[in-house]
């Protein structure tokens, strides 16, 4: 073998030795830097307060966190739409043609110190994201696209040039569900230097995160999505970008993975069963693109006390029953969703804690590889996955149908295993058999066992 050909061969093994655990050279990010190597893990407001969240729940939150779940991962508080508008709190509120919304000097939005005691004088989020700092968690908050039409209305100038927002404005582009913004026309002057002012407005504050909305679904805002992240780049903070509402077009697969760390692939999901369902043939269709620092995301967990607030109804435990909610824990596990949990954890019940501090369990979410669907015959669908060290194999069989199995039997050689092993049911943390290279057991309707075989 001559010197060419070793260097060449030694190319093409860099090619392959790439950050994505199931995809080719062709679907990598052409950044380098790394950023939400692991699925993020956190809790967000939106599902239990709306818009109304305060910073004193917040608190409370961070700090339920910190003490209880941040040693199996939970890192991630993340601050909803709203902490820009005083008095929000209804649904009929958040749909208003001309909601009330603090801006600044420079057309971007500020935080309501009503809601947010700290954010007085002008501090903005930074106190409380110091707070969370200290306690060893990570902020994000909500934004949405374009800007606000309060920064229209004023015609407030773009910080750092001779434009104003009326400059930059796309009057013809609003908002399906929330009329507080406007689009911007990327190709004006002055349009990005406004984005570079929220984000570098948003670094003094401290954020980690950013859940960024109307971006994918039902327009994919190619134009302004490249403005945001450029914007992200632009900053010394690492800063994780999420993109919202889906489902994102997945043909756009190797854009996303240029541009976020996470993108919706569906609708807003809730606690309903046939939501639930539909999330199956979504992760089928996104689990070739699961990428280290790159996350398709089946959205926040609708679990424990949830709908605190007159925004989603009265206080109520979720609707999904003990066995759905094993079912999508461990869908979004074997997909490497981003999990955000959002419930008011400080008034969390023992089962929801259980199921959200389930350590092996998380460890699929966070360290597996080789993630994938085996099959759907009939509602009965397999996933399976394997240890980053390739010593333990995880296998999921969910029962989708309304009436229970009382034997299944899995053949291991689906998954080309042959031999004995030492299986265990990790929702039950009991153990199991192998007869005939086979393992056996039963599957109530709309739950799953979730099996881990190690050699």
């Amino acid at each position: 073998m001559n010197i060419k050909t070793s260097i060449a061969i030694g190319l093409l093994i860099l090619l392959l030795c790439s950050n994505c655990t199931n995809v080719n050279k062709t679907n990598q990010p052409e950044s380098t830097a790394i950023l939400a190597e692991r699925p993020p893990m956190g809790w967000n407001s939106w599902i239990c307060f709306g818009t109304s969240v305060t910073e004193d729940e917040v608190k409370a939150n961070a700090d339920f966190m910190a003490e209880n779940l941040k040693k199996y991962g939970w890192e991630y508080i993340v601050i909803d739409a709203g902490w820009y508008a005083p008095g929000m709190e209804t649904l009929e509120q958040y749909e208003s043609a001309t909601p009330h919304q603090i801006i600044d000097k420079f057309g971007r939005l500020i935080v309501d110190a009503e809601k947010f005691p700290s954010a007085k004088n002008g501090e903005g989020l930074k106190p409380l994201a110091d707070y969370l700092h200290s306690r060893g968690l990570k902020l994000g908050i909500h934004i949405m696209r374009g800007i606000p039409i309060q920064a229209v209305e004023a015609n407030t100038p773009i910080k750092g040039t001779s434009y104003r927002a009326r400059d930059i404005v796309n009057t013809d582009s609003r908002c399906k569900w929330y009329f507080g913004f406007y689009g911007i026309d990327m190709s004006k002057p002055g349009a990005q230097e406004y984005y570079d002012s929220l984000f570098e407005l948003y670094e003094s504050w401290g954020i980690d995160y950013v859940k960024a909305d109307d971006l994918l679904s039902p327009i994919y805002a190619h134009d302004e999505i490249e403005a945001i992240t450029k914007a992200v780049r632009k900053g010394k903070r690492p800063i994780v970008l999420s993109l919202s509402p889906g489902p994102a077009p997945v043909e756009n697969i190797k854009h996303l993975q240029n541009v976020a760390q996470l993108w919706r692939i569906s609708e807003d999901f809730w606690d309903d069963w046939e939501a639930l369902k539909e999330q199956f043939p979504l992760c089928r269709k996104w689990q070739k693109y699961i990428c280290k620092g790159h996350w398709p995301d089946a959205d926040m967990l609708p679990i424990g006390p949830m709908a605190q607030r007159a925004m989603r109804g009265t206080p109520r435990m979720s609707n999904f029953t003990p066995d759905e909610q094993y079912t999508m824990l461990t869908l979004w596990a074997m997909f490497r969703s981003p999990l955000m949990i959002g419930c008011n954890l400080p008034e969390i019940d023992d089962f929801t804690l259980n199921l959200i501090t389930n350590k092996e369990v998380l460890d699929i979410n966070q360290y597996s590889k080789g993630n994938k669907e085996l099959f759907d015959r009939n509602g009965i669908i397999a996933w399976y996955a394997q240890s980053e060290d390739e010593l333990t194999h995880y296998i999921a069989i969910f029962n989708t149908t309304d009436k229970d199995i009382e034997s299944y039997t899995f053949p291991l050689q689906t998954i080309n295993y042959i031999g004995d092993g030492h299986i265990t049911d990790l929702w039950k943390n009991e153990s199991m058999e192998i007869k005939n290279n086979s393992v056996s057991f039963s599957v109530p309707a709309h739950s799953v066992k979730l099996i881990k075989l190690t050699k």
